[in-house]
């Protein structure tokens, strides 16, 4: 296990010094899923929904949390991030809809927390829209599935 950098070793939270690292081009993807009755997911893909367009307005909120990322939680960086995108793959026979983003900077710091944040803000947006007619949907396997760039370089999840 790696050292835990967000606290000094007296044990108090800080926030790390990135100002010696170098500046790469970062990336990292993100992806969740909400699941919910199969007749609410047909209504957001038809566009059916009494709120409007579920997935463009979900798409908007998952972008700006990314870019307010360092404003929600309380150690990460401010970050110039230089593109966001926040796809939705409906998977009617599951009833759910995959959600994915996708962050890139150029930078001292990495930008996994951004894409973790744009899925969850994501989903919770889906929620919060269609959540009158079906108060029972799961918001579920929030991770992370890539990162690239910094000095320990590219990672993916396995399977």
């Amino acid at each position: 296990m790696s050292e835990l950098t967000h606290f000094d070793e007296r044990g108090q939270a800080r926030m790390v010094d990135v100002g010696d690292k170098a500046e790469t081009h970062r990336v990292a993807i993100a992806r969740g899923e909400i699941r919910m009755q199969p007749d609410t997911l047909r209504m957001i893909v038809e566009q059916r929904a009494a709120k409007g367009d579920v997935f463009g307005v979900a798409r908007i909120a998952g972008i700006m949390a990314a870019k307010k990322t360092h404003e929600l939680i309380p150690l990460c960086h401010p970050l110039m991030l230089t593109a966001i995108t926040v796809d939705f793959t409906p998977d009617e026979e599951r009833g759910a809809v995959v959600i994915e983003a996708r962050v890139e900077t150029r930078g001292q710091t990495g930008v996994e927390m951004e894409a973790l944040t744009a899925v969850s803000v994501a989903a919770l947006t889906i929620y919060d829209m269609v959540k009158a007619v079906d108060r029972g949907m799961v918001i579920d396997q929030i991770r992370l599935e890539e990162k690239r760039g910094g000095r320990s370089g590219t990672w993916r999840r396995e399977g």
